[in-house]
């Protein structure tokens, strides 16, 4: 008798039906989208100065492929004009990676709080400077703001990721899905959520949400369980239909974020076992 491996039945090598072709990102020669998780990592520097030396490391870093500078862990963060004087310097540090600017407010687990028109104005003074290739815009934020950064994105040929995050609880799976497809009704490039579980449940409730949205969407998706039980959820996104995931280099800007290098290990393995 054979050790021989058994061959896959029918059912084993069935593939989901009628998965939507997820449109393809391109920046700087990378493509978001096909393909394991892109890695994401932060700039959390308080001054120009630490920014930048930490552009530098990350844009040095073969294990990262796009740079978020959080605008508002600096301590210029509500002046426009000095963001968008940094801006070209933070993009050279960085190493010609793509440049996602994050304003995180603070009723979504940033640093600091902002007025709904201040942040229009700051996004809109940062896209028409070409300061950044993506732009997170969270969904929440006043509509005819949202809407208008998107309109302002697009017609500069820049992409936006929209974003909500709930650091205490996870929404059931339905009220996931719903920010999501909210998210690409409002013309989202990216849908991205980030939710806080109480159990292991609540990390399967991510995921389910992701794959179902994945189904039925064409967009790149960035969704994660956040904190030490949701770490699963930031390697294993290629099964579930994620196309982005965050990693760390130094500081972390979310619980439950791994080093870079790790997570890029995790991801090219579990890339291997898909092909």
């Amino acid at each position: 008798m054979t050790c021989a491996t058994p061959a896959p039945s029918t059912a084993d090598m069935s593939q989901p039906s009628a998965l939507p072709a997820i449109r393809t990102i391109a920046i700087k020669g990378l493509e978001i989208g096909p393909g394991a998780p892109k890695t994401i990592v932060p700039i959390t520097g308080a001054t120009a100065e630490e920014a930048l030396a930490q552009a530098q490391r990350i844009g040095a870093s073969a294990d990262t492929d796009v740079v978020e500078w959080r605008l508002d862990c600096l301590d210029i963060a509500s002046d426009a004009r000095a963001l968008v004087a940094l801006a070209p310097q933070i993009a050279a540090a960085a190493g010609g990676k793509p440049i996602l600017a994050t304003f995180r407010t603070s009723a979504e687990g940033g640093s600091k709080a902002i007025a709904d028109a201040d942040y229009g104005a700051l996004y809109t003074a940062l896209i028409q400077a070409r300061a950044a290739d993506l732009y997170d815009v969270e969904m929440f934020r006043d509509r005819a703001v949202v809407e208008a950064i998107v309109a302002a994105a697009h017609a500069a040929g820049a992409y936006v990721v929209m974003s909500n995050h709930d650091f205490h609880a996870t929404p059931d799976t339905t009220e996931i899905v719903a920010r999501l497809r909210q998210q690409q009704a409002l013309g989202a490039d990216v849908l991205k959520i980030a939710v806080m579980p109480q159990s292991p449940g609540d990390v399967l409730k991510l995921l389910e949400a992701t794959w179902q949205l994945r189904q039925t969407s064409d967009r790149p998706l960035l969704t994660m369980s956040m904190g030490p039980m949701g770490v699963v959820s930031r390697l294993a996104g290629e099964t579930f239909g994620q196309a982005l995931t965050f990693g760390m280099l130094g500081k972390a800007s979310a619980p439950g974020q791994i080093e870079v290098g790790a997570l890029r290990g995790i991801l090219d393995t579990l890339h291997a076992a898909h092909a």
